[in-house]
Protein backbone atom coordinates (compact mmCIF):
# COMPACT_ATOMS: atom_id res chain seq x y z
CA UNK A 1 0.00 0.00 0.00
CA UNK A 2 1.40 3.39 -0.94
CA UNK A 3 0.92 6.15 1.64
CA UNK A 4 0.52 9.72 0.44
CA UNK A 5 1.65 12.88 2.17
CA UNK A 6 4.23 13.46 4.85
CA UNK A 7 4.25 11.47 8.09
CA UNK A 8 3.10 14.64 9.88
CA UNK A 9 0.17 15.10 7.47
CA UNK A 10 -0.84 11.44 7.93
CA UNK A 11 -0.59 11.91 11.72
CA UNK A 12 -2.90 14.91 11.60
CA UNK A 13 -5.31 12.97 9.41
CA UNK A 14 -5.36 10.10 11.93
CA UNK A 15 -5.85 12.54 14.82
CA UNK A 16 -8.65 14.32 12.94
CA UNK A 17 -10.38 11.00 12.24
CA UNK A 18 -10.04 9.96 15.89
CA UNK A 19 -11.44 13.27 17.12
CA UNK A 20 -14.30 13.04 14.61
CA UNK A 21 -15.20 9.56 15.88
CA UNK A 22 -15.06 10.74 19.49
CA UNK A 23 -17.10 13.84 18.69
CA UNK A 24 -19.74 11.77 16.90
CA UNK A 25 -19.94 9.51 19.94
CA UNK A 26 -20.71 12.58 22.02
CA UNK A 27 -23.43 13.90 19.74
CA UNK A 28 -26.99 13.34 20.96
CA UNK A 29 -28.80 10.75 18.89
CA UNK A 30 -31.89 11.69 16.87
CA UNK A 31 -33.98 9.51 19.18
CA UNK A 32 -33.14 11.90 22.00
CA UNK A 33 -31.26 9.42 24.15
CA UNK A 34 -28.87 12.16 25.19
CA UNK A 35 -30.31 15.40 26.47
CA UNK A 36 -28.63 18.63 25.38
CA UNK A 37 -26.77 20.59 28.00
CA UNK A 38 -28.60 23.59 29.39
CA UNK A 39 -27.60 26.91 27.86
CA UNK A 40 -25.95 29.41 30.12
CA UNK A 41 -24.92 26.72 32.60
CA UNK A 42 -23.02 28.11 35.55
CA UNK A 43 -19.52 27.01 36.38
CA UNK A 44 -20.37 24.38 38.95
CA UNK A 45 -18.54 21.19 39.84
CA UNK A 46 -19.50 18.22 37.78
CA UNK A 47 -20.29 14.93 39.41
CA UNK A 48 -18.44 11.87 38.26
CA UNK A 49 -18.77 8.21 38.95
CA UNK A 50 -16.92 7.13 42.09
CA UNK A 51 -13.29 6.42 41.37
CA UNK A 52 -10.24 5.84 43.49
CA UNK A 53 -9.02 9.15 44.88
CA UNK A 54 -5.88 9.00 42.77
CA UNK A 55 -7.97 8.64 39.60
CA UNK A 56 -10.62 11.29 40.24
CA UNK A 57 -10.96 13.39 37.11
CA UNK A 58 -10.66 17.13 37.63
CA UNK A 59 -12.10 19.00 34.66
CA UNK A 60 -10.40 22.30 33.99
CA UNK A 61 -12.64 25.32 33.63
CA UNK A 62 -10.43 27.77 31.76
CA UNK A 63 -12.19 29.14 28.74
CA UNK A 64 -15.26 26.91 28.94
CA UNK A 65 -18.31 26.23 31.03
CA UNK A 66 -18.58 22.87 32.75
CA UNK A 67 -21.56 20.70 32.00
CA UNK A 68 -22.87 18.34 34.66
CA UNK A 69 -23.81 14.85 33.48
CA UNK A 70 -27.46 14.49 32.53
CA UNK A 71 -29.24 11.44 34.02
CA UNK A 72 -29.82 8.71 31.41
CA UNK A 73 -27.52 10.49 28.93
CA UNK A 74 -25.21 8.45 26.79
CA UNK A 75 -22.68 11.24 26.27
CA UNK A 76 -21.43 14.25 28.18
CA UNK A 77 -18.66 16.83 28.13
CA UNK A 78 -16.12 17.51 30.93
CA UNK A 79 -17.30 14.54 33.01
CA UNK A 80 -17.90 10.81 32.94
CA UNK A 81 -21.34 9.91 31.64
CA UNK A 82 -23.47 8.13 34.28
CA UNK A 83 -22.81 4.39 34.17
CA UNK A 84 -19.43 4.80 32.43
CA UNK A 85 -17.69 1.38 32.74
CA UNK A 86 -14.56 2.35 34.68
CA UNK A 87 -13.63 -1.32 35.16
CA UNK A 88 -13.28 -1.60 31.37
CA UNK A 89 -11.76 1.83 30.69
CA UNK A 90 -10.33 3.21 33.94
CA UNK A 91 -9.54 6.91 34.10
CA UNK A 92 -5.78 7.44 34.31
CA UNK A 93 -4.80 9.30 37.52
CA UNK A 94 -4.66 13.11 37.19
CA UNK A 95 -6.67 13.05 33.95
CA UNK A 96 -9.03 15.86 33.01
CA UNK A 97 -11.99 14.22 31.31
CA UNK A 98 -12.96 16.17 28.18
CA UNK A 99 -15.81 13.95 27.01
CA UNK A 100 -17.21 10.49 27.49
CA UNK A 101 -19.91 8.33 26.03
CA UNK A 102 -21.40 4.93 26.71
CA UNK A 103 -24.06 2.94 24.87
CA UNK A 104 -24.80 -0.62 25.90
CA UNK A 105 -28.15 -0.98 24.13
CA UNK A 106 -26.74 -2.93 21.17
CA UNK A 107 -25.09 -6.35 21.05
CA UNK A 108 -21.75 -4.51 20.98
CA UNK A 109 -21.48 -1.79 23.61
CA UNK A 110 -19.57 1.32 22.61
CA UNK A 111 -17.48 3.30 25.06
CA UNK A 112 -15.46 6.45 24.38
CA UNK A 113 -13.27 8.66 26.53
CA UNK A 114 -11.30 11.78 25.65
CA UNK A 115 -8.92 13.10 28.29
CA UNK A 116 -5.85 15.22 28.88
CA UNK A 117 -3.03 14.55 31.31
CA UNK A 118 0.36 16.10 31.99
CA UNK A 119 2.31 12.97 31.13
CA UNK A 120 4.34 11.74 28.17
CA UNK A 121 2.53 9.54 25.63
CA UNK A 122 4.62 6.58 26.86
CA UNK A 123 3.06 6.95 30.32
CA UNK A 124 -0.45 6.87 28.83
CA UNK A 125 0.51 3.84 26.69
CA UNK A 126 1.92 1.98 29.70
CA UNK A 127 -1.14 2.71 31.87
CA UNK A 128 -3.73 1.55 29.33
CA UNK A 129 -1.66 -1.33 27.96
CA UNK A 130 -1.33 -2.75 31.49
CA UNK A 131 -5.05 -2.21 32.22
CA UNK A 132 -6.32 -3.70 28.96
CA UNK A 133 -3.96 -6.69 28.93
CA UNK A 134 -5.07 -7.51 32.50
CA UNK A 135 -8.61 -7.83 31.07
CA UNK A 136 -7.54 -10.25 28.35
CA UNK A 137 -7.04 -7.78 25.48
CA UNK A 138 -4.06 -8.44 23.23
CA UNK A 139 -2.05 -5.69 21.55
CA UNK A 140 -2.34 -5.94 17.75
CA UNK A 141 1.15 -5.91 16.21
CA UNK A 142 1.96 -3.03 13.95
CA UNK A 143 3.36 0.46 13.94
CA UNK A 144 2.53 2.40 17.08
CA UNK A 145 3.10 5.87 15.63
CA UNK A 146 1.73 7.68 12.65
CA UNK A 147 3.48 11.03 12.49
CA UNK A 148 3.26 12.47 15.98
CA UNK A 149 0.22 10.42 17.02
CA UNK A 150 0.70 7.22 19.00
CA UNK A 151 -2.05 4.70 18.27
CA UNK A 152 -2.56 1.24 19.77
CA UNK A 153 -5.17 -1.34 18.81
CA UNK A 154 -6.26 -4.15 21.11
CA UNK A 155 -8.50 -7.15 20.44
CA UNK A 156 -10.18 -9.70 22.68
CA UNK A 157 -12.13 -12.78 21.65
CA UNK A 158 -14.00 -12.73 18.36
CA UNK A 159 -14.45 -9.02 17.89
CA UNK A 160 -14.07 -6.91 20.98
CA UNK A 161 -11.75 -4.02 20.13
CA UNK A 162 -10.18 -1.01 21.84
CA UNK A 163 -8.15 1.79 20.26
CA UNK A 164 -6.01 4.21 22.25
CA UNK A 165 -4.65 7.26 20.39
CA UNK A 166 -2.40 9.86 22.01
CA UNK A 167 -0.96 13.16 20.85
CA UNK A 168 1.30 15.33 22.98
CA UNK A 169 1.66 19.09 22.78
CA UNK A 170 3.54 21.30 25.23
CA UNK A 171 3.84 18.55 27.86
CA UNK A 172 0.13 17.62 27.79
CA UNK A 173 -1.04 14.35 26.28
CA UNK A 174 -4.51 14.31 24.77
CA UNK A 175 -5.82 10.80 24.41
CA UNK A 176 -8.89 9.22 22.87
CA UNK A 177 -10.07 5.73 23.73
CA UNK A 178 -12.76 3.97 21.75
CA UNK A 179 -14.03 0.51 22.61
CA UNK A 180 -16.52 -1.91 21.06
CA UNK A 181 -17.16 -4.79 23.43
CA UNK A 182 -19.83 -7.40 24.09
CA UNK A 183 -22.64 -5.68 26.03
CA UNK A 184 -22.56 -8.52 28.58
CA UNK A 185 -18.93 -7.83 29.45
CA UNK A 186 -19.58 -4.22 30.50
CA UNK A 187 -20.19 -3.78 34.20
Amino acid sequence: MKLFGTPQARGFALLAATVAVAASACTPSPSGSAAPSPTGASSQSSTTSPAPSSATPTPETTGSTETAPVPNATATVNALVPGFPEQLIPVMPKTSVRSSSFDKDASLATVALVGTVKAPPEGVVDYYKTSLEAQGFKLVPGPEAVGNVTSLDFIRGDGETVNVSIRQKEGVSTFTIGANVAAGSVK
